[in-house]
């Protein structure tokens, strides 16, 4: 069943179903919709793959302590590093591209098939609308973080074992407390990628090509990492939302660095807002031809 018919059956049925029952099954639906897809669950599939990958080539390398990143040349002490390292490895590329796939076909991939017209026939307003397409996103993002982290956790665990964890600062942490700043990373992470998937939300609202905005969505990713990169543009990179994405690290020291990480969520609401704002001043005066 598609959103726009779970729609129409609410429609039919307004004495049991009010504007919040609407929303949340809009957005069961949604959600529902997202994980059949089969190319969203080969994406999944994918990222799985990266922390199983990693931990069978550290186990196989078994590389000293002192070389490579500090998250991949942790592995062998404590196998929690292993979701850390995975997470540090697909955060450029893999988990935006994830989170890219499903913002750009929101709107788009509607317009696409021919359902959006229809969706706005009926009352979910194209407010509603875009709030809801925006929170499965955000939800999504959440999945794939915590998907890669515990692949991650259950392979490190299992072929390196836990206890306790050696932080970045050198000090020590409880098996609990590691995994409780992986949730931490985790939560911060999923709230830099939902920010990302306002910009799509918004690019989606754009096109009805959802290829298109998928592709466009990565590419934005990418320039931003690229600029990042330049030194001579040391006075943007405050500005670029991926340029906190790598301060979750400082969950792992001790005491936590929080600067750098209330930074990056405060930078994520502003371009969630601002994009998401952009979508609804797009979409509320876009004329819905399909």
């Amino acid at each position: 069943m598609s959103a726009a018919e779970v729609l129409a059956t609410d429609h039919q049925t307004p004495a049991r179903t009010g504007a919040g029952g609407l929303s949340l099954r809009f957005l069961a639906s949604e959600l529902w919709i997202i994980g059949g897809r089969r190319r969203n669950l080969a994406g999944l599939a994918v990222l799985a793959v990266v922390p199983v990958l990693l931990a069978i080539a550290v186990r196989v390398s078994a590389p000293d302590s002192g070389d490579g990143p500090d998250f991949v040349s942790a592995i062998t002490g404590n196998g929690l590093f292993v979701a850390f390292a995975a997470l540090a490895l697909e955060l450029p590329i893999f988990l935006p591209l994830a989170v890219g796939v499903i913002a750009g076909d929101s709107v788009a991939g509607e317009a696409n098939i021919g359902t959006l017209r229809y969706l706005l026939t009926i009352p979910a307003g194209r407010t509603r609308l875009l709030a809801v397409k925006f929170v499965a996103i955000a939800i999504s993002a959440l999945v794939a973080v915590f998907l890669v982290a515990g692949v991650g956790t259950v392979m490190g665990l299992a072929l390196f074992g836990g206890g306790p964890m050696t932080l970045l600062s050198g000090s020590q942490t409880s098996m609990a407390g590691g995994v409780g700043r992986l949730v931490l990373c985790c939560l911060y992470l999923a709230v830099q990628l939902a920010a990302l998937g306002a910009i799509g939300l918004f690019i989606s609202t754009l096109t009805e090509q959802p290829i298109g905005a998928t592709v466009a969505v990565v590419l934005v990713n990418v320039m931003m990492f690229v600029l990042d990169s330049i030194s001579q543009l040391s006075w943007l990179h405050p500005w670029l939302l991926t340029h906190w994405w790598t301060a979750f690290g400082d969950l792992l020291r001790d005491p936590m660095a929080t600067d750098n990480v209330v930074r990056g969520l405060v930078t994520a609401a502003v371009y969630a807002a601002v994009f998401w704002l952009a979508a609804w001043a797009r979409f509320s005066s876009k004329d819905i031809t399909s």
